[in-house]
């Protein structure tokens, strides 16, 4: 009887070991973060920040690690990014505390205007073809980032993206998806055609895709920097491809663009600072939409709640309406920063949330003061640089415009499809102007702890941003979960009609229903939402944290020992 009393015991208290041990692991996010005293390297693809990692090990900055990754999504995920599109990016540089914005987004040609296209019947600013290709920016901003901060050179930095399009790698579940959904619109252009679809049809899932022509291209850019991009070999193949298709860009559009250095904008909100790129980029109104959303309590609304989602819903109606009235390239346009970001305003703004009811007209303010698709990825590295980078085609179905220069090995962008043809728009195509641009890399810190974080997805970006602030500082989420909760998207500036995953639950969507909105139910990780990545840097541990969002092929990869 001792003997079995002795063994209940011991069957009790394994139990309760178990019971213990589950109860650790009884949460909503699927996966744990990353967390190294090393760097970090997080990516949509696991080839791409495999590579960033490797070269974090070599010696290389976390500028140099972006690049590699860059470098290597333009090949795996060619309908999202590549070297045809613009960049932007965020640096903090560990050893002076110092946070550096990099504006790398293309000018129009020269000599393309609004009423270029109005003689010629055009109302509307077309969205693919040639008249929507803006100078791409993306080799410029790897020239700048590598000039200010990199260890390596260039051609170490694009070493890795070189070896797979030369020896092949297996297509990805969610870029396979995008490739079939882009085939009869990419189909339509011989360069992309010859590229991209190898015996007529679409690569499939796990299938060898090489890339010979990109892997010349980067080879250029790696032996003769970016001059081999906006004035050598690659420039003089851009060129005879756009006279071909009619277009206006010269050899002067090409070699005289040049990235810019810029401020990173900010607010606060509940004791974190959030940066954003400032205009032409929509990142001012993530900033208002936490603005907006800082006069109500959302913490204690209940995470996802119909209270809480609906107070965000509106705040992005408010914040969007103003950003499409008022962003436009500064240079040609006053664009009221400060007076957008001013937190009486934002009061004013929060007072046309009705709790109860929700707008499906919201109209621009009067801010004082003068008047996807995507990739994304971020690094941090063992000494606390960090780089939130952001590249993009702007149209992943249908490759940016549609177009690829024969032999070039990579799709051009359709960012100019961005600008407005009415005369007394902020926002009007113009010469030499960047249109408002939707990509934006994100940064936010409190304390000892900073985080570099970004959401892709056209529209999406800043509406995203904002959630993923409210869940770390509202809700307390770690940079996991933050990414991989639920969220709710609005692709249109006017209406009510949302999308929204179902792991939201059906009585909280039946609730924002009865006040007005329409919801589009997505999946629970709806690729809708955007894909995320995040790396955070606690200084005082001296301890990397590192997240990739499910809702994509990525992964957040730590970087392996010096091989010596």
């Amino acid at each position: 009887m001792k003997k079995l009393g002795s063994a209940i015991l011991l069957v009790i208290v394994g139990m309760l070991m178990l019971s213990s041990e589950s109860d650790s692991q009884d949460r909503t996010q699927a996966r744990s973060m990353v967390i190294t005293q090393n760097g970090i390297v997080a990516a949509e693809s696991p080839l791409a920040a495999q590579a960033g990692a490797q070269i974090l090990a070599r010696g290389g900055h976390a500028v140099d690690a972006a690049i590699a990754a860059n470098a290597v999504m333009g090949l795996v995920a060619p309908m999202s990014n590549g070297i045809g599109g613009d960049l932007f990016a965020i640096v903090y540089d560990a050893k002076t505390g110092k946070l550096y914005g990099l504006n790398s987004s293309g000018w129009a040609p020269a000599n393309l205007n609004a009423k270029f296209l109005l003689d010629k019947g055009i109302t509307e600013m077309p969205q693919r073809g040639i008249h929507a290709v803006t100078v791409p920016g993306a080799v410029e901003g790897w020239s700048q980032l590598l000039a200010k901060f990199g260890r390596l050179k260039l051609a170490d930095d694009l070493a890795p993206a070189i070896h797979y399009a030369e020896r092949g790698f297996p297509v990805t579940e969610f870029v396979s998806g995008l490739w079939a959904s882009s085939e009869r619109r990419a189909k339509e252009d011989p360069g992309l055609r010859q590229t991209y679809y190898p015996g007529g049809r679409v690569p499939k899932l796990g299938e060898i895709f090489h890339n010979p022509d990109l892997a010349w291209t980067y080879k250029q850019i790696a032996a003769h920097g970016r001059d081999a991009y906006y004035s050598g070999e690659i420039a003089k193949k851009l060129l005879d491809f756009m006279r071909q298709k009619g277009g206006t860009m010269t050899a002067a559009d090409l070699a005289e663009f040049s990235a810019e250095w810029v401020e990173p904008i900010s607010t606060t909100y509940r004791g974190w600072t959030v940066y954003e790129i400032p205009p032409n980029g929509q990142g001012i109104a993530a900033l208002m939409m936490l603005n907006i959303a800082e006069k109500f309590t959302i913490s204690e609304y209940g995470h996802n709640s119909a209270r809480a989602l609906h107070t965000l819903i509106e705040a992005k109606k408010l914040a969007y309406t103003d950003m499409l009235r008022y962003v436009a390239d500064p240079k040609f346009s006053k664009v009221p920063v400060a007076g957008m970001l001013s937190k009486d305003y934002a009061r004013e703004r929060g007072k046309l949330i009705d709790a109860a009811k929700a707008n499906c007209s919201p109209a621009a303010g009067k801010p004082p003061g003068p008047g996807g698709d995507t990739v994304y990825l971020t690094v941090v590295d063992r000494e606390g640089n960090m780089v939130s980078l952001i590249q993009s085609n702007y149209s992943s179905v249908g490759f940016g415009t549609g177009l690829s220069a024969p032999g070039t090995g990579f799709a051009l962008q359709n960012r100019g499809a961005l600008f407005s043809l009415d005369p007394n728009h902020p926002n009007v195509l113009a010469g030499r102007k960047r249109p408002l641009h939707t990509i934006i890399p994100a940064f936010m810190e409190k304390g000892d702890v900073r985080i570099a974080f970004g959401i892709m997805g056209g529209w999406n970006q800043s509406q995203a941003h904002a959630q993923f602030v409210s869940n770390v500082v509202d809700h307390g989420m770690n940079i996991q979960a933050a990414l991989e909760a639920a969220r709710f998207t609005m692709d249109s500036f006017t209406g009510c009609e949302l999308e929204m995953e179902a792991r939201i639950p059906a009585a909280v969507r039946a609730e924002l229903e009865t006040r007005g909105h329409k919801i589009i139910l997505r999946g629970d990780f709806s690729p809708q939402m955007g894909g995320g990545q995040a790396v955070l840097r606690d200084f005082a541990a001296k301890v990397n944290y590192g997240a990739s969002d499910p809702r994509k092929d990525g992964a957040a990869i730590p970087e392996p020992p010096p091989n010596k």
